[in-house]
């Protein structure tokens, strides 16, 4: 029986996992990297690191599950969007890659949509200049450090990169590449207008591929070091968010998914590229050939609660060591002993800025409302409960734009926790679905490496490897409570802007 390798690059770990032909996950295996946090605000990691984790996760795969290298047909990478890999004549990095939370391009961006006009740009690109995408990352490299963009000849992302090592072929998938902010997405191109306005040559930019399409062969020396075969076919993939919405179904209107990773992702499949006017939500291309979704970001989902996790949990962490638990499950069952509303205690998860439908680096995270009978359990439901309330910010500007949604299906850490799924349910008003495939954007990306390598029809895989294994239905008693702590929440951003950013720019000082 043959196999296919579904890889995600993820901002913490490599994560790697084979599926069979009939879609069943026979094993995972994952290897973590650091993540480079040299100033405030900045996020980098090393290329470098992010293959030999690869090289790792591939070895230790092939072991674990006993399957044999020959017995792979097709590999498919998903990765972390946005990164910047800047590459010599050489193909050598030139400097670490400057990540999608990374937030010091904010003057990068003003400066690109004053050059290309923001109405133009969302128009060509469908989106306005954020500080995660690409094209800042550019122009930050070209004015700060002229020695290093003067070696530039290429730009990749974080999984093209792990593919030129692979296979020796440069080249990038259309969803990923709409992360650039160099892409015309209606178009599935490159943007002529947008690289020549600011001044960035074409020829840097890879050959572009849909999602299922071959990219290269397996070179001899990289099958020596992950135990493979050379001459593997390797497809393009996709950025996570798409490899993750394949992976979980999301190939047809109606559904959409929310992604509960380190960052938190709504993502709705579209038939025909679709622009918010305000560009409040992003267009992208779909890892579906052909079609295009809409997303939006929260950039501190499962990230604001690893951090609650890291600093306030470490007697749940002992325990879960201990009892060999998950310390999120004893976090989440934590937080269900206290009650809905967390007795008026609210939390903003803006703890690196926020995207959606906020787009400010300089906001910040805060409790509002705490008071002396606030325990440990409430300020845990407190975040869980923001992180959901800023999730649905990105639901309802979907609704504003005419997007109906039917059923909500979850993936990422935070899916495996019945309460924050009934929580999603409560809060969002609607049908909340988990599936079969619990491995989100490396299952998606073995789906893309099985429709180029068998010639088949992503959303036909779709639909005979992934089934439906539960439905929450929200409880309109409970969704009433939630919607009058949601209004509330919706608008304290506005109420605390000025004070983020005059506390963001104290800081500095």
């Amino acid at each position: 029986m043959g196999y296919f390798l579904g890889v995600d690059l993820g901002t913490s770990a490599v994560k790697c996992i084979l599926v069979d032909m009939r879609g069943q996950v026979k094993g995972g295996y994952s290897v973590e990297y650091p993540l480079l946090q040299p100033y405030p605000g900045w996020a980098e990691q090393n290329p470098e690191d992010w293959w030999l984790g690869t090289v790792k996760a591939i070895r230790g795969l092939l072991e674990q599950s006993g399957v044999a290298g020959s017995e792979v047909s097709g590999i498919g990478l998903s990765g972390q969007m946005h990164g910047s890999v800047f590459l010599d004549a050489e193909q050598q990095v030139i400097r670490p890659a400057l990540l999608w939370c990374d937030q010091r391009t904010a003057e990068q961006c003003e400066e690109i949509e004053s050059l290309v006009g923001r109405d133009e740009l969302g128009r060509l690109t469908g989106n306005r200049a954020l500080t995660g995408f690409t094209a800042p990352k550019i122009l930050w490299l070209r004015q700060h450090e002229p020695e290093h963009y003067a070696r530039v000849r290429h730009l990749l992302l974080p999984k093209d990169y792990v593919r030129l090592r692979l296979t020796g072929a440069f080249g990038m998938d259309m969803a990923d590449a709409s992360g650039t902010l160099l892409l015309d997405v209606a178009e599935r191109r490159w943007s002529q207008t947008v690289a020549e306005r600011l001044s960035i040559p074409l020829e840097w930019l890879p050959p572009l591929f849909e999602s299922g399409d071959v990219a290269g062969q397996l070179l001899p020396e990289a099958a020596r070091l992950t135990g493979l075969a050379a001459g593997t076919p390797v497809v393009a993939g996709g950025g996570d968010q798409a490899c993750g919405a394949v992976g979980v179904g999301v190939v047809r209107q109606g559904i959409a998914s929310v992604a509960l990773g380190t960052s938190g992702v709504v993502f709705v499949h579209d038939d025909a590229y679709q622009v918010d006017e305000a560009y409040r939500l992003h267009s992208f291309c779909h890892g579906v050939p052909g079609k295009w979704h809409r997303m939006g970001v929260m950039l501190a989902a499962g990230g604001s609660l690893q951090w609650w996790r890291s600093h306030f949990a470490h007697e749940e962490q002992e325990r879960a060591q201990q009892e060999g638990k998950d310390v999120y499950e004893l976090l989440t069952s934590l937080a269900e002993t206290a009650p809905l509303g967390s007795e008026g205690l609210l939390f903003l998860p803006y703890l690196t800025g926020e995207r959606t439908p906020h787009p400010d680096p300089k906001a910040r995270g805060a409790f509002i409302g705490l008071n002396l009978r606030h325990s440990k359990a409430h300020l845990t439901r407190a975040v869980l409960e923001g992180i959901t309330f800023g999730l649905r910010d990105s639901l309802e500007l979907m609704k504003e734009s005419g997007i109906v949604i039917q059923e909500l299906r979850v993936n990422g850490g935070g899916a495996k926790s019945p309460f924050w799924r009934r929580m999603i349910a409560d809060i969002f008003g609607v049908p909340v679905v988990t599936v079969n495939s619990t491995d989100g954007p490396a299952y998606g990306a073995a789906v893309m490496a099985a429709s180029g390598v068998l010639q088949r029809d992503i959303t036909e895989l779709c639909d005979e490897w992934i089934q439906v294994v539960d439905r929450v239905e929200p409880n309109p008693k409970l969704h009433a409570e939630y919607e009058a702590y949601y209004q509330i929440y919706r608008g304290l951003y506005g109420t605390l802007q000025s004070t983020f950013h005059q506390l963001h720019d104290l800081a500095l000082q």
